[in-house]
């Protein structure tokens, strides 16, 4: 991960992200590199448009993110599904009592 930061880091700065600059950030951050991952990186970056990779994660975001937002209302619906029920199940007890008094 901190490889694409790295990338993300010199994009950002405006600076090419080439093998050299993506060590160098690596390196003053303390990570041990790996070469073989820098040159694969700077390789799969070559003739990505970051800007628009970085616009669409954006927009997908939210997506991802709706579902989780569904799950307490769903959760929320099922607890009071359940309420209802206990209430109801209380309400014939009561009345299987009443009932129970009559003949006593």
């Amino acid at each position: 991960m901190e490889y694409v930061y790295a990338a993300l880091l010199l994009h950002s700065a405006g600076k090419d992200i080439s093998e050299e600059n993506v060590k160098a950030v690596l390196e003053a951050a303390g990570v041990d590199v790996d070469d073989a991952r820098v040159k694969a990186l700077v390789a799969a970056l070559d003739g990505i448009d970051i800007n628009e990779a970085i616009s669409k994660a954006a927009i997908t975001a939210p997506v991802a993110v709706a579902p989780a937002e569904a799950a307490p209302a769903e959760a929320i619906e099922e607890k009071k599904e359940e309420e209802e029920e206990e209430e109801e199940e209380k309400k014939e007890e009561e009345a299987i009592e009443g009932l129970g008094a009559l003949f006593g």
